[in-house]
């Protein structure tokens, strides 16, 4: 990091955006200035799953916020996760999420290191739609 004492960052909702995998990110930290860690929130549509992917050199956990979905992770059984419900989720290992409620299934993507779009690989047999 910079010699900054501190910083607040208020990420604003216009800059939410929908993305290949299925869901919507709003990036809450992510910094090249610190690179150990980022922050997004992800949001998922009633009935949407998102695609099958994996982050090469990158875990990842799923903090819920709001809402039900399944997750799965590879390695493990397919899990119902709520809210205060924590999925760590190893680097390079195949996962997706399920949102099997009536509401947006919500919770925080931290990622260590940051997040960069280089290292998500799509790993789903089916092309996007």
């Amino acid at each position: 990091m910079t010699a900054t004492l501190g910083l607040i960052h208020s990420p604003r909702e216009v800059d939410e955006f929908f993305t290949d995998e299925g869901c919507y990110i709003l990036e809450t930290w992510n910094r090249a200035d610190d690179p150990s860690v980022s922050v997004a929130r992800a949001r998922v549509a009633p009935g949407v799953t998102t695609r099958l992917h994996r982050l090469a050199g990158i875990a990842e956990r799923y903090l819920i916020l709001a809402g039900s979905g399944r997750v799965e992770v590879e390695g493990i059984a397919p899990r119902v996760v709520g809210p205060g419900d924590l999925v760590y989720i190893p680097a390079d290992q195949g996962q997706r999420i399920a949102n099997t409620g009536e509401a947006d299934l919500v919770f925080l993507a931290i990622c260590t290191p940051r997040f960069v779009p280089e290292a998500y690989l799509d790993i789903e047999t089916d092309p996007p739609t």
